[in-house]
Protein backbone atom coordinates (compact mmCIF):
# COMPACT_ATOMS: atom_id res chain seq x y z
CA UNK A 1 0.00 0.00 0.00
CA UNK A 2 1.13 3.12 -0.88
CA UNK A 3 1.76 6.67 1.33
CA UNK A 4 -1.60 8.37 0.73
CA UNK A 5 1.05 11.58 1.96
CA UNK A 6 3.65 13.39 0.33
CA UNK A 7 6.93 13.47 1.98
CA UNK A 8 7.05 15.46 4.57
CA UNK A 9 9.08 19.26 4.03
CA UNK A 10 9.67 20.53 7.58
CA UNK A 11 12.05 23.31 6.52
CA UNK A 12 11.06 26.68 5.18
CA UNK A 13 9.41 26.56 2.02
CA UNK A 14 5.04 27.38 2.14
CA UNK A 15 6.08 27.94 6.06
CA UNK A 16 4.52 31.11 7.33
CA UNK A 17 7.89 33.07 7.81
CA UNK A 18 8.42 33.15 3.75
CA UNK A 19 5.34 35.31 3.78
CA UNK A 20 3.14 32.59 1.76
CA UNK A 21 -0.32 32.34 2.87
CA UNK A 22 -0.93 29.24 5.18
CA UNK A 23 -4.24 29.47 6.07
CA UNK A 24 -7.64 29.50 4.40
CA UNK A 25 -10.24 29.73 7.23
CA UNK A 26 -12.45 31.66 4.88
CA UNK A 27 -12.57 28.80 2.27
CA UNK A 28 -14.75 26.73 5.21
CA UNK A 29 -18.16 25.78 3.44
CA UNK A 30 -16.89 26.12 0.14
CA UNK A 31 -16.67 23.05 -2.19
CA UNK A 32 -13.03 21.14 -1.12
CA UNK A 33 -12.41 21.03 -4.82
CA UNK A 34 -12.35 24.84 -5.15
CA UNK A 35 -10.67 25.17 -2.06
CA UNK A 36 -7.99 23.25 -3.36
CA UNK A 37 -7.61 25.01 -6.31
CA UNK A 38 -7.35 28.50 -4.20
CA UNK A 39 -5.02 27.30 -1.81
CA UNK A 40 -2.68 25.73 -4.80
CA UNK A 41 -2.40 29.48 -6.49
CA UNK A 42 -1.95 30.75 -3.16
CA UNK A 43 0.67 28.95 -1.98
CA UNK A 44 2.41 26.76 -5.13
CA UNK A 45 4.88 24.91 -2.35
CA UNK A 46 1.84 23.23 -1.05
CA UNK A 47 -0.08 19.73 -1.56
CA UNK A 48 -3.31 19.79 -0.97
CA UNK A 49 -5.26 16.93 0.35
CA UNK A 50 -8.78 16.44 0.82
CA UNK A 51 -10.02 14.24 3.58
CA UNK A 52 -13.40 12.75 4.00
CA UNK A 53 -15.06 11.99 7.65
CA UNK A 54 -13.32 9.33 9.23
CA UNK A 55 -9.91 9.57 7.72
CA UNK A 56 -6.82 10.05 9.37
CA UNK A 57 -4.11 12.34 9.08
CA UNK A 58 -0.11 11.67 9.91
CA UNK A 59 1.31 13.22 13.77
CA UNK A 60 3.95 15.13 11.72
CA UNK A 61 3.72 18.99 10.95
CA UNK A 62 4.81 19.75 6.99
CA UNK A 63 5.46 22.94 5.20
CA UNK A 64 4.27 21.49 2.08
CA UNK A 65 0.87 19.92 3.22
CA UNK A 66 -2.51 21.13 3.82
CA UNK A 67 -4.97 19.23 4.46
CA UNK A 68 -8.68 19.38 5.33
CA UNK A 69 -11.94 17.84 5.68
CA UNK A 70 -15.04 17.71 3.59
CA UNK A 71 -18.47 16.88 5.08
CA UNK A 72 -20.97 14.58 3.01
CA UNK A 73 -22.02 17.06 0.63
CA UNK A 74 -18.01 17.58 -0.54
CA UNK A 75 -17.89 21.07 0.90
CA UNK A 76 -15.25 21.63 3.55
CA UNK A 77 -15.97 21.51 7.21
CA UNK A 78 -14.77 23.78 9.98
CA UNK A 79 -13.42 21.02 11.97
CA UNK A 80 -10.25 21.44 10.94
CA UNK A 81 -10.33 24.60 8.47
CA UNK A 82 -7.33 24.51 6.03
CA UNK A 83 -3.90 25.57 6.57
CA UNK A 84 -0.79 24.15 6.30
CA UNK A 85 0.55 21.49 8.38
Amino acid sequence: MSDPYPPCDGGELGCPSLRYKYSWPELVGKPGKLAKQIIEKDNHFVTVLILKPGDSITGDRCCNRVYFWVDDHGNVTSYYPPRIG
